[in-house]
């Protein structure tokens, strides 16, 4: 690529942020072609939103060189201002200033006036579908309508290159493949995009893809050549009859096997370089237990490329008491026409499902559909308007106290104590689920090994990286061993090898009988669970196992449709 055609170019990238800490950028060169859709992809704590950050001009390099449109970005120079449009990974947007206000003031910050303003926003709310909600306040969208403000708000400027940092994190696959659909828009327009993400299904859609892990970039290329050496080493494990869970395990274990997956009623398992499948007969998982050949993907690429996922065996789990002997498969968690109001609206609609014991069900549905209301009803947090929720047969308008002893609870957002270090939120929160003296202590220590926390028990909670901040709330959601587990998107924003290890936890715990509902917009996760309900516009569209809701809206011209194709099919059908 000659240098009058790259977009941004790095060269021997160092950013350090402290002397005796190793970099969060090693050495780091690459380029970005004009009109080009780069995506930024790595392990949590790889240096991505570190990398778009200096590129933006909001860090100095500690070395090496870095040109944005054949300018410095450390030099602050105001044509580049111009010419960058960075989104930023938290929502950067006023929540208690509506959809116009928000427009209005980046308007205002980037001297967009007059009649130049007024045919930019025309152009970006019809662009982004926001003119019907220019009232709403910004804190009231939902997650995809966040991201498309946001978009809009970084496009005022009418920039050249555009720095995406995690767009999709939080947005069901409607919403992000209509974000998508507007950025490819943009590039075909001329613009540069680098699009940071932890959806490894997105990146896929790149024109190039760029791995980072450790400050280091470990590979770049598009994704047809990051994928090319798997080719032949990804299989599907079907017809078995033994256990899904044990089974993964169990493969997981084998040292011709470097990563595993639950699809279904399948395996899809990705084998080391020259390694054979094991043979059928060797699983004890049936006489009908076979193989079929799998397209590689670039999650297999980026798993194996890191060395292989974590293994399927969970430490928590281990630790935790075995309730299958003791109690039977009955259903431990109900709604009952679960219906809630907010005024005039219905948020979730005479909603009835029951959850058996040792289960793991899935709620599913876009942003704003009502997933998160029936959630939040069956865990204790809002109160129905009408209808019954049950946990361990306690109901919770009535016995909510009762109830919540039974349960732990996993918030969305991170919802522990920022200005606690992790010590001091483990010892709070084991406090607050009745644990004392040498049984706290006892607890806490197996937390802090099962969780590998100990390097950060004295770092504030606020300033964990994203996958420890994630695995200290599963920590301190488990600390009293509930028998139920509500998890509201546990892996949100974490790469795939964090995520394998999440559901490595999560199985373990079914497996001895915990009852698990979690609520998820990673499709590849809808596949590890044993049911799923669909919620659209607050009613239940369609229950059943992963299986089922596939094979429900396949066809012709789609015999084997994925769960993410089910649930764009479920979604268009329904407004249909």
């Amino acid at each position: 690529m000659t240098p009058h055609m790259s977009a941004i170019e790095v060269s021997e990238l160092v950013k350090q942020f402290a002397a005796e800490s190793p970099p969060a950028l090693d050495r780091v060169s690459f380029r970005v072609a004009r009109g080009s859709i780069t995506g930024l992809v790595g392990p949590d704590g790889a240096g991505k939103t570190t990398l778009l950050r200096l590129l933006a001009g909001l860090l100095h390099p500690t070395a090496g060189q870095l040109h944005v449109g054949g300018l410095n970005p450390a030099q602050r120079d105001p044509q580049l201002h111009d010419w960058i449009g960075y989104m930023p990974q938290k929502f950067g947007l006023y929540e208690d200033l509506t959809v116009a206000e928000n427009l209005n003031l980046y308007a205002d910050l980037r001297q967009v006036l007059g009649q130049e303003r007024q045919q930019r926003l025309a152009r970006l709310l019809s662009f982004t579908d926001l003119a019907r909600f220019t009232d709403r306040y910004a804190g009231k969208l939902s997650g995809g309508m966040k991201q498309k403000l946001g978009l809009a708000c970084t496009l005022l400027g009418q920039p050249r290159i555009l720095l995406l940092d995690e767009p999709g994190v939080g947005v069901d696959p409607l919403s992000r493949r209509e974000l998508w659909k507007m950025v490819r828009e943009l590039a075909a327009q001329g613009m540069t995009v680098l699009w940071s993400t932890a959806y490894l299904d997105e990146a896929e859609l790149c024109d190039r893809v760029l791995l980072l892990n450790q400050g280091r970039l470990l590979a770049s290329g598009t994704p047809a050549e990051l994928k090319a050496p798997l080719q032949g080493r990804c299989w599907n494990l079907a017809g078995f009859s033994a256990p899904r869970r044990p089974l993964l395990r169990q493969m997981l274990r084998r040292p011709e096997v470097m990563d595993g997956v639950i699809q279904g009623q399948t395996l899809r398992l990705v084998l080391a370089p020259e390694a054979c499948c094991p043979p059928p007969a060797e699983l004890d998982a049936g006489a009908n237990c076979h193989y079929l050949p799998a397209e590689p993907r670039l999650e297999d690429a980026f798993i194996t490329l890191l060395g292989g996922g974590p293994g399927g065996d969970s430490t928590l789990a281990m630790l935790t008491a075995d309730r299958q002997q003791t109690l039977s498969r009955e259903a431990v968690i109900s709604a009952q026409q679960l219906t809630k109001r907010f005024g005039d609206f219905v948020a979730t609609d005479n909603v009835s499902f029951s959850v058996r014991r040792g289960e793991i069900f899935g709620l599913l549905g876009p942003n704003g559909a009502g997933k998160s209301t029936t959630f939040k009803m069956e865990c204790g947090l809002l109160k129905a308007t009408s209808g019954q929720a049950h946990v361990m047969g306690y109901p919770l308008d009535r016995s909510p106290s009762q109830a919540r002893q039974q349960l732990g609870y996993m918030a969305q957002k991170f919802a522990l104590y920022g200005q606690l270090t992790v010590a001091q939120n483990l010892a709070f929160f084991s406090g607050i689920y009745g644990l004392k003296g040498e049984q706290q202590q006892r607890k806490i220590a197996q937390m802090v090994s099962a969780f590998a926390l100990t390097p950060y028990l004295q770092v504030l909670a606020e300033t964990l990286p994203l996958g420890f901040k994630q695995r200290l709330a599963l920590a301190c959601a488990v600390m009293h061993e509930p028998p139920v587990l509500f998890l509201d998107e546990p892996t949100s924003g974490v790469d795939p090898v964090t995520r394998r290890e999440f559901w490595s936890h999560i199985n373990g715990l079914a497996d001895k009988g915990v009852t698990i509902m979690v609520t998820t917009h990673f499709m590849d996760e809808a596949e590890y669970c044993d049911r799923i309900a669909f919620i659209y516009r607050g009613r239940l569209l369609a229950l059943g196992t992963p299986d089922e809701l596939k094979e429900q809206i396949a066809s012709r011209d789609c015999p084997a449709p994925t769960m993410e194709q089910a649930f764009i099919r479920l979604v268009e059908e329904a407004d249909q």
